[in-house]
């Protein structure tokens, strides 16, 4: 079957899809749209991560700072065991973690099956305390936890078919794979919903409360990051996380509801990472 042939069944099966396809959010209950499973999201996104880091390792720009990747390994190892209660089976996923030494990108994420990496921009530019880091990336852990990214390649696969028509060029045995990578790659770059935000906030400063971590930290964080901004968009992490103006005022009341698991006594599991 040639490649041309092979992209029609797939955008006429895909568009199928986006009449029938939903699943249940693993975590909220909420119905969403999929067309990806979150098996083939996590396969996906391993594939588009390595492709992400690699050019970026040879430079020098991964972990290129033991004292900052050591600080930053520590906080998100004290945030996987309170995902892993949400999610046992996310025991078993590949977490890691990278930082990326790019001092003009103000951004993180966190892929389906727990691949993760922050900037230094977002660390540096805001100094960016330990409880303020534990918010980003509790609120990374989040999505990956909901879902989001197979939810958001869902959508790009339905809406944007430049993503596959790429994959043309290639031979028919990568055809799918590479779509499919792509694709995750492009999920970390684009909006997420309001509904995936806000689900993404609840789960991520709970998440940082139980590892011990201020959850009046996400409310400063935003703070920092309009301040810093200057009022525009210039952050990359506010192109992928719009933010309502009421956010603060959110987090705010829910880092009231999060004080007691912030003040617990007793010792914060740790998740070591490879």
């Amino acid at each position: 079957m040639g490649a041309a042939v092979w992209f029609k069944r797939f955008v006429w099966l895909a568009m199928i899809g986006v009449s029938v396809a939903c699943a249940t959010n693993p975590v909220t209950g909420r119905r969403q749209f999929m067309i990806v499973s979150e098996g083939q999201a996590i396969t996906a996104s391993a594939e588009a991560y390595v492709a992400m880091l690699a050019p970026l390792d040879k430079e020098g720009k991964i972990d290129n700072n033991p004292a900052v990747t050591e600080r930053v390994r520590r906080i998100t190892e004290r945030l996987i065991p309170h995902a892993v209660a949400y999610r046992p089976e996310t025991a078993d996923w590949e977490w890691t973690v990278k930082v990326i030494d790019d001092p003009k990108t103000v951004n993180a994420f966190c892929m389906a099956g727990g691949r993760m990496a922050i900037y230094t921009g977002l660390i540096d530019q805001l100094n960016a305390t330990d409880d303020e880091i534990a918010q980003v990336m509790g609120h990374e852990i989040a999505h990956a936890l909901s879902a989001h990214t197979a939810e958001k390649m869902s959508v790009a696969l339905a809406t944007d078919l430049a993503v596959t028509g790429v994959a043309m060029t290639q031979d028919n045995k990568g055809l799918a794979l590479a779509g499919a990578s792509m694709a995750a790659a492009l999920a970390i770059k684009l909006p997420n919903s309001r509904e995936a935000e806000t689900e993404a906030d609840r789960i991520g400063i709970e998440l940082a409360a139980k590892a011990g971590y201020d959850p009046r930290a996400a409310a400063t964080l935003w703070e920092k990051m309009g301040k810093n901004s200057g009022g525009s968009s210039k952050f990359e992490f506010f192109s992928t996380h719009p933010a309502p103006a009421k956010r603060q005022e959110t987090l705010a009341k829910l880092a009231d509801e999060m004080m007691p698991y912030y003040q617990a006594k007793g010792e914060r599991p740790v998740f070591p990472l490879k």
